[in-house]
């Protein structure tokens, strides 16, 4: 599955992707695009990017978003939770590409998306 999960109105979701060649190039490669502002993520495609990138629900959570206060949660079932219900509360981007995935926007994680997507 080649699919990215992002934020339309977020500067480094569309920094990224521009350094991906482009919305119009990932397209033609077959990537298909989720904006999580318009369409939350549901509960299947978050199990699935967990079980498929082998990381915890608290890894994926984005601890940087404005609406998070800290110690909101505290069991990984809680930051799963959130998740599901403000979607400010997923790292972004997320790249499936084959059966890898590559989440969140660290200058290792794009480089490693670079370097299997281009």
């Amino acid at each position: 599955m080649n699919k990215i999960w992002f934020l339309s109105t977020c500067d480094t979701c569309k920094r990224i992707l521009d350094g991906l060649g482009g919305r119009e190039t990932l397209e033609k490669r077959g990537f298909e695009f989720h904006d999580l502002k318009n369409n939350p993520i549901s509960k299947e495609e978050l199990e699935m990017i967990q079980e498929g990138s082998e990381m915890s629900y608290e890894e994926l959570f984005n601890k940087r978003s404005r609406q998070y206060s800290k110690d909101m949660f505290s069991k990984d079932e809680e930051f799963k939770q959130g998740i599901l219900e403000e979607y400010t509360f997923l790292k972004r981007p997320i790249i499936s590409h084959g059966k890898k995935f590559f989440v969140g926007n660290s200058k290792k994680v794009v480089e490693e998306a670079k370097e299997n997507i281009l």
